[in-house]
């Protein structure tokens, strides 16, 4: 029997199509699994870095950070995950620019930090929404120096009274991912959306839901936080207007500290510390809150249901030759939706 081979959308030059050719397989490292992926989603920073509004590094190199698969073999060391096993897992190629490690392949290597097995009734499609959404969800809402809330694993002692967080952006991939962890671990969430989009963040579990184009957006998030007490503001958009609507809801009800998808603008208020998130960092510098995540908490929440994944998933086609149609189709704006490809 052949040897598999593996495929990738290869991004060779700034500008230009994603080339559809030849790739090495991957070979797992010590705490490493090499998956056969089955649906790979689509995130900002992929055409961010494709069309140059984000650094892509050397090149050529492929893109991705959301697969779901099938392992296929495991590195040195491994022990919680198998041959066969079917997992979500956070591809690192944007830190580590090598190729095996990109997304948008029949096959990759990811580390076992950012993995998780997916319960046997969840379809890939669905699964692979999940991964750059919670690892930038759980820096943003846990790392202890940007909201520094308490983590899902940890004892649900709260003060009183009870305490809730602004997401600015419910509806989007971090959003959503943000709403559940913090109603998993007790926070009311108080979040935006656009209209046809309230339905998806109160599913999720968000306590209010408002309109985020309202004229009067700071005035009804502040008096909509004003019934508990506020533990700071997650802003999943980070445009320079979100940020000054965040920020501003924060600095009416005395200040605070506010996660930023993107990096924080300067002139926000003085009583308002905003810091950036840097998603991969879960799966390197912070392991132990990764760990907590990824192997502790991710697979009996998506077994009980108390995460789900969100946005729903928008399947685009079939194949890595249909990757830059995808693409595509998020630069040109999605709402309540996550794009996706199956393989």
């Amino acid at each position: 029997m052949a040897a598999p081979t593996n495929r990738a959308a290869w991004l060779r030059e700034l500008n230009m199509p994603l080339e559809v050719g030849p790739a090495e397989m991957g070979k797992p490292g010590p705490n490493e699994v090499l998956i056969k992926n089955r649906a790979v989603a689509m995130n900002p920073v992929d055409w961010m870095m494709q069309y140059g509004t984000f650094p892509a590094g050397p090149l050529p190199r492929i893109l991705g950070n959301d697969v779901a698969g099938d392992i296929v073999e495991v590195g040195e060391g491994v022990t919680q995950f198998a041959k066969g096993q079917r997992v979500l897992a956070h591809c690192i190629g944007l830190a580590t620019n090598e190729s095996k490690y990109g997304a948008f392949q029949e096959y990759a290597v990811v580390p076992t930090v950012g993995c998780c097995v997916i319960p046997d009734g969840m379809k890939y499609e669905d699964a692979c929404v999940l991964p750059l959404a919670i690892s930038t969800a759980s820096i943003g809402l846990f790392h202890e120096e940007r909201m520094g809330l308490t983590t899902p694993m940890d004892p649900m002692e709260k003060s009183q009274p009870e305490e809730a967080i602004l997401v600015w952006g419910g509806s989007s991939s971090v959003g959503s991912a943000a709403i559940q962890l913090a109603v998993a671990t007790k926070y009311r969430v108080v979040t935006t959306a656009s209209p046809r989009n309230f339905d998806l963040c109160r599913k999720l579990g968000a306590s209010e839901v408002f309109d985020h184009t309202s004229p009067g957006i700071v005035g009804d998030l502040t008096a909509g936080l004003q019934k508990w007490a506020c533990r700071g503001a997650f802003d999943a958009i980070a445009t320079r207007d979100t940020q000054l609507n965040a920020a501003q809801v924060l600095a009416e009800l005395g200040g605070g500290g506010m996660a930023v998808v993107l990096a924080p603008i300067k002139e926000l208020p003085a009583t308002v510390e905003a810091r950036g998130i840097y998603a991969v960092s879960i799966l390197q510098q912070d392991e132990a809150l990764g760990k907590a995540i990824y192997r502790d908490f991710l697979p009996r929440a998506l077994e009980q249901g108390l995460i789900k994944p969100a946005p729903p998933s928008d399947v685009v086609e079939h194949g890595v030759e249909h990757i830059q149609v995808a693409v595509d189709k998020l630069r040109a704006g999605v709402s309540g939706s996550k794009v996706v490809v199956t393989l």
